[in-house]
């Protein structure tokens, strides 16, 4: 499992490590807020596009190959920067690590299904989570430190080892896991799976936690600039929404796999508290941000393990692939769509109504979650091996 937190940890450092630091590369490499939009949106752009080409690719050919190519290729793309130093080969490392972080992403997290019982999927999910909120949490300040040392180069150079030191522990510690036997699916069968209850709600559910996410960690030091709090305290407070989701994630799990938590009940519960959180965001002052930042962190951090749990335990194993893959479809929909709502609402009133909007949409969510999965759902019959691969969420 290590090589998979690993896994994890890199994409997410990966992702937010260069995106919170390009505006910092120089004027050479960044010519204008338009350019940082693109190469921001490049990476996003190939995840949307290719996470479920490449999740259903890990059904067909087996995760661990899938994971092992796209560390590899995650590797390399770090290293076509580092080596070239050009604005041109900026937008390719740029498109090339998005590329390959829709293979392994994916395909890390049908191993961490397939390689854990049914009465660990939570626990597993949660301590996954966990190590891809550490990478978010250290992405934006230990990026700044190396390109303050050596560049943007240097960090592209650090991630190009990551990349490549993972690739090899999993592939020594990775166990082979082959592909199952699948029955012919057409485009239709395929829809009508996408659209069912036991997918769409934990996925919507998991895009609505990302939303809140991408809205605290982008708009929340903005409400602290506008009380007048400096950036030390304004980055202390997206600190204490990582640190939040963290540590809610394994205990959120655990809680799951132990029964003392059901799907229905954590889900909810954790879209009342992201959705209380932005709530809180409209508060003044110091008080307002931190008490936004803990209860979306903590609330993000109940959905996250038991959306991931809850879809593992719905679908055949011979699909995990390309179920996860199209759930990271849908969280990077609400990576896009959380900060287009609240900025879009705040041009036409003020922020506070941005947040607002945001948190009537998660509390409107319950209403879905109620009606969508069972009050006793856990991670039964999940896709790990020796589970039924086909019990209800």
């Amino acid at each position: 499992m290590w090589p998979l937190y690993g896994a994890g940890f890199t994409t997410a450092f990966g992702a937010h490590g260069i995106a919170a630091n390009l505006g910092a590369a120089g004027k050479g490499t960044v010519t204008s807020l338009l350019v940082l939009g693109g190469l921001l949106a490049l990476y996003d752009g190939a995840e949307v596009l290719l996470k479920p080409v490449f999740g259903t690719l890990a059904d067909r050919v087996g995760a661990r190959p899938v994971l092992l190519g796209g560390l590899v290729a995650f590797a390399l793309a770090s290293a076509v920067y580092a080596l070239a130093d050009s604005p041109g080969w900026l937008w390719a490392a740029r498109l090339g690590q998005g590329a390959a972080a829709s293979a392994f992403s994916p395909a890390a997290s049908a191993l961490v299904s397939r390689l854990n019982p049914a009465a660990r999927q939570g626990r597993a999910f949660g301590s996954y989570g966990f190590f891809k909120s550490v990478g978010y949490t250290l992405g934006p300040l230990l990026g700044g430190l190396l390109v303050w040392a050596g560049g943007l180069r240097l960090l592209f150079t650090v991630l190009a080892l990551l990349g490549a030191a993972v690739a090899v522990w999993a592939l020594v510690a990775v166990p082979v896991v082959p592909p199952l036997p699948r029955a012919r699916q057409t485009v239709l069968d395929l829809a009508r799976r996408l659209v069912d209850r036991a997918f769409l709600v934990p996925t919507a559910a998991l895009a609505g936690a990302t939303a809140a996410l991408s809205v605290g960690v982008g708009f929340l030091p903005v409400s602290g600039r506008a009380a007048g709090l400096g950036t030390v305290a304004t980055g202390a407070a997206v600190s204490v929404l990582a640190v939040c989701a963290a540590l809610v994630q394994p205990r959120a799990g655990r809680a799951l796999d132990a029964g003392r938590l059901t799907a229905r009940a954590g889900l909810t519960a954790g879209l009342l508290l992201t959705a209380a959180g932005l709530t809180c965001a409209t508060l003044p002052g110091l008080t307002g941000v931190l008490l936004a930042a803990a209860l979306i962190g903590a609330g993000t951090g109940l959905i996250t393990p038991l959306g991931f749990a809850t879809l593992a335990s719905s679908t055949p194993r011979e699909r995990l692939g390309q179920t996860m893959g199209a759930a990271e479809l849908g969280r990077e929909l609400g990576d896009a769509g959380g900060p287009l709502l609240v900025a879009a609402v705040a041009t036409w009133a003020t922020l506070t109504y941005g947040y607002a909007a945001l948190a009537a949409v998660l509390a409107a969510g319950t209403v879905l979650v109620a009606t969508g999965v069972r009050a006793g759902s856990r991670a039964a019959g999940s896709g790990a091996p020796g589970g039924s691969g086909g019990g209800a969420a």
